[in-house]
C-alpha cells in the first residue's frame, strides 16, 4: 500500500513537472516566474504572458484530456480482455473516428477543429457500439477474444473505405494529413470544453466500477461466486473504453502508444490493483502526453512535429525496453 501511494505521488510531480514544461519552452522559452504571473495576474500587455495564457494553456489542458483518457482506457482495456498487450484501438475507436473526420472533411461538413470534435466522438463512439454488436452475437458472446476479432476485423474494413476516399480525393487528403498525426495545435480549448466533464465521469465511474472488473479478472466462475453480472460490467467497460479514447481522438488527433505503454508501465509499478493501476495511468498519461509534445516543438526548430508522431517513437520506445527487461504480467 505504502508502495501504491509513492508510485501515486510521484506520477503527480511528474504531471505537475511535465505541465511546467509544457507551459514554459516552445519556439519561444518564457521563465517560469512569466508563466506564474501570467496564470494568477495576466498583463494583457506582455507578449510573453499572452503567449501561456492564450496558446499553451490550452495546449496543456488538451493534452493532459487526451493523456489521461487514453491512460485510464488502456488500462480498462488490458484488464478486461486480461492482456497486457491490449489498446484502446481494438475496439475500432481511431478507425471510426478517421472515417468519420474524413466522409465530413470530403462533404465540406467539417471546415475547422471545431466540427471536427463532435464528428470525430460520434465516429469513434458508433465504430465501438458496431464492434460490441458484433461481438455480442454467437457462441461465447461478449468475450474478450471474440471482441478483439471483431474490432480488428472492423478496423481493417474501416480503414480501407477511408483510404479509398483519401486516394480520390487529394484536398481531403492535405487535410485530414494533419488531424491523423496528432497535434495540439491550432486547437481552441473552448471546442474540447464538453470533453473534459465526459472524461471525468469516465474516469470516476471506472473507479468505482474497478472492484468489480477485478473480480472478472480473477475468472468467470470466480467472478460469479462474487456475484458479479460478467456481462454487465463488460458493457460497462466498454462503454467508458469508448468515451476516453472517443474524446481523447476527438481533442488530439489518433494518439497510439499511449493506451499501451502507460497502463504496462504502471502496472509494473503498482501491481494488478486496478483502483491504483487507474489513478497511475491517468496521471502518467497526462504527463507523457505533455513531455512527447513538448519533444516535439523543439526537436525541429522554427517548425515542430506532432505529438501522436513523438508519442509513437518514444512511447514505441519504452514499450520496447519493457518488454525485453520485464516478464508478462499475469492479470
Amino acid at each position: 500500500m505504502r508502495t501504491r501511494a509513492l508510485v501515486a505521488i510521484g506520477a503527480v510531480a511528474a504531471l505537475v513537472i511535465a505541465v511546467a514544461l509544457s507551459l514554459a519552452i516552445g519556439a519561444r522559452s518564457i521563465d517560469l516566474g512569466t508563466v506564474w504571473q501570467a496564470l494568477v495576474d495576466l498583463d494583457p500587455s506582455d507578449p510573453e504572458q499572452l503567449i501561456v495564457s492564450d496558446l499553451r494553456v490550452s495546449r496543456s489542458v488538451i493534452g493532459m484530456l487526451a493523456g489521461a483518457a487514453l491512460g485510464v482506457a488502456g488500462a480498462l482495456m488490458q484488464s478486461l480482455t486480461r492482456n497486457p498487450f491490449a489498446d484502446p484501438g481494438l475496439l475500432g475507436i481511431n478507425a471510426g473516428a478517421s472515417l468519420a473526420v474524413v466522409v465530413a472533411l470530403s462533404t465540406g461538413l467539417a471546415t475547422g477543429f471545431a466540427a471536427q470534435v463532435p464528428i470525430a466522438f460520434v465516429g469513434a463512439g458508433l465504430a465501438a457500439i458496431l464492434v460490441y454488436a458484433i461481438g455480442a452475437r454467437g457462441a461465447a458472446a461478449g468475450a474478450p477474444v471474440r471482441l478483439a476479432l471483431a474490432g480488428v476485423a472492423l478496423t481493417s474494413l474501416i480503414s480501407s473505405i477511408t483510404y479509398a476516399i483519401l486516394m480520390v480525393d487529394e484536398a481531403t487528403l492535405d487535410q485530414y494529413r494533419m488531424w491523423v498525426a496528432g497535434s495540439l495545435t491550432g486547437r481552441d480549448l473552448d471546442d474540447v470544453m464538453p470533453l473534459i466533464p465526459i472524461v471525468l465521469v469516465a474516469i470516476a465511474a471506472a473507479l468505482i466500477a474497478s472492484r468489480q472488473l477485478e473480480a472478472v479478472a480473477l475468472g468467470e466462475d470466480a467472478a460469479r461466486a462474487l456475484g458479479v453480472n460478467i456481462g454487465a460490467i463488460r458493457a460497462v467497460v466498454i462503454v467508458l473504453v469508448t468515451l476516453l479514447a472517443a474524446a481523447a481522438t476527438a481533442a488530439a488527433g489518433p494518439i497510439i502508444f499511449v493506451g499501451l505503454a502507460v497502463p504496462h508501465l504502471a502496472r509494473a509499478l503498482v501491481g494488478a490493483s486496478l483502483p491504483s493501476l487507474l489513478v497511475v495511468s491517468a496521471f502518467g498519461g497526462a504527463a507523457l502526453v505533455l513531455v512527447c509534445d513538448v519533444i516535439g516543438r523543439v526537436v525541429a526548430p522554427p517548425g515542430e512535429i506532432g505529438v501522436g508522431i513523438t508519442t509513437a517513437f518514444i512511447g514505441g520506445l519504452i514499450f520496447a525496453l519493457m518488454a525485453r527487461r520485464m516478464k508478462v504480467v499475469e492479470l
